[in-house]
């Protein structure tokens, strides 16, 4: 019956100079890699662009943070910075939500839009942020999107859109839903300028927001091992009664089927938007 006794454990009193000697781990110092479980010390994660240095996943990252790794330094001008979303369906709580996520995220909505450059390229530039509702896109985020293409538009000069989404925002309704022709309308008259417009889509990024801008890119490039898609695998194969490919709707999976132009990896992304930003130069006027 020994195996059912209680174990006992010594107890350590420590003085007050040696509780003094006992070094303090700040919060955060430390992060779980979500795929392999790896414990990671949160200043070499970032030092390696947030990509785990045991199994190569890649952390999502948030709008101001992939700036930084993209654009030029001190070239980065933010347009419509403090531009919020109301409620225009009087949905339960959201104006709560939306304050909870803009002092998650950092960011007053689920996009950052400004111009910049890029290995002195000169280009318009967005980044949607999946720490701000999921990147969801409701009226906001199609305004900030819209008006930056326009922008673009009338200065003659390239626009890259960073997707992350989980699609269009539920608590607006058809109004989140509206974005979508609205942004691929101002799409279509940068296009019909001659302008390059190349989209760079990373994990996840799903939903209105694929149907829509996503996938209409000059150039469609890819994180390794995102998530792409619209509907969810469990949707798609209750509906088929078929059994999905095990990379379905990831990055690799669309490359391997024609949906997208190129997987590039994070530390080679700049570099490359450089390059097609440089082939695909126009004056400014």
């Amino acid at each position: 019956m020994g195996i059912f006794k209680k174990r006992q454990y010594g107890v350590i009193n420590l003085t007050q100079e040696e509780e003094k000697d006992i070094p303090i781990v700040p919060d955060g110092t430390w992060i779980k890699c979500s795929k392999c479980g790896k414990i990671l010390y949160k200043k070499s994660l970032e030092e390696n662009l947030n990509i785990c240095s045991n199994c190569n996943n890649y952390f999502r990252l948030g709008s101001y943070e992939r700036l930084s790794y993209i654009c030029d330094k001190d070239t980065f001008r933010e347009f419509n910075k403090y531009m919020k979303s109301k409620n225009p369906m009087d949905f339960p709580d959201y104006e709560e939500k939306l304050k909870t996520n803009e002092e998650k995220s950092g960011t007053s909505e689920a996009v950052v839009t400004g111009e910049c450059e890029i290995g002195g390229n000169k280009a318009f530039i967005a980044v949607m942020d999946s720490n701000f509702l999921m990147g969801s896109m409701g009226t906001v985020v199609g305004e900030k999107l819209t008006l930056a293409i326009e922008e673009a538009t009338k200065r003659k000069l390239p626009i890259i859109i960073f997707t992350a989404s989980g699609g269009a925002r539920m608590q607006e309704g058809i109004f989140s839903l509206m974005q979508m022709a609205k942004i691929s309308s101002a799409l279509a008259k940068h296009s019909k300028e001659g302008l390059l417009y190349i989209t760079v889509l990373t994990d996840p990024t799903t939903g209105g927001v694929t149907a829509s801008f996503a996938m209409l890119g000059d150039i469609i490039l890819a994180e390794p091992n995102a998530l792409v898609g619209f509907a969810g695998r469990r949707v798609i194969e209750g509906t088929i009664k078929q059994k999905l490919p095990e990379n379905f709707q990831s990055a690799e999976f669309l490359l391997e089927n024609g949906f997208i132009d190129n997987i590039i990896k994070r530390e080679d992304l700049k570099k490359a938007l450089s390059t097609l930003l440089k082939f695909h130069r126009n004056k400014e006027v």
